[in-house]
């Protein structure tokens, strides 16, 4: 079954301005102080920089160990591996 696709329906400039006014109380209904919300967002991203780089290490590890785990099976990457594994060792 096909899903029929829909135009957009076009939006007046002033219901966009009613949009942002209400999406900007919700905002400062949550957060009350300027303060808080900086250090939220500080917090935030110190948060998210650890968790980026923690995931790529343990994303790269799991690579690198599979690989070296079916290098035998497939000659043509068996030499790179050895070399990053060998340069891993070091």
């Amino acid at each position: 079954m096909a899903v029929a696709k829909t135009k957009a329906k076009k939006v007046s400039g002033a219901e966009q301005d009613a949009r942002r006014a209400l999406i900007e109380d919700l905002f400062y209904d949550f957060n009350k102080s300027k303060t808080e919300i900086y250090r939220v967002n500080f917090f935030r991203g110190v948060f998210f920089g650890l968790g980026t780089i923690l995931g790529g290490t343990v994303l790269v590890a799991l690579m690198i160990w599979t690989l070296g785990q079916f290098a035998h099976w497939f000659p043509t990457i068996s030499v790179p591996v050895n070399i990053i594994t060998d340069s891993l060792q070091k």
